[in-house]
């Protein structure tokens, strides 16, 4: 089960990265017509996005460890990269659903 939080953050970067995409489009293209890009550059996005924010979960492990981070930095960023993974997890669950959904489909 996806909780609120994480499905509200899922489509909320779904949305600012197809604004990104369509800011420079003029016309028939902000219509709905991409140009380029399209979802593999999201999907591409999206995974940066999870491993900057594991890098970061690192980083700030490695800084505690030190005693140059707060613990409650610390557990920020874990919480964080955990909620990132749970939402590219449950993408890839749909888009596993949806193509076994069309399979299925008589031709």
């Amino acid at each position: 089960m996806v909780a609120p939080l994480i499905a509200a953050k899922a489509y909320a970067a779904a949305q600012s990265q197809a604004g990104k995409g369509m800011a420079g489009m003029g016309g028939d293209a902000a219509a709905g017509l991409t140009g380029g890009g399209g979802f593999g550059d999201m999907v591409k996005n999206a995974m940066n996005e999870v491993m900057q924010s594991s890098r970061h979960a690192e980083t700030q492990m490695k800084a505690q460890v030190q005693g140059k981070a707060e613990l409650l930095d610390v557990v920020t960023a874990i919480s964080s990269a955990e909620a990132s993974l749970e939402t590219v997890m449950a993408v890839r669950d749909q888009v596993i659903s949806a193509y076994q959904e069309i399979m299925r489909m008589p031709i």
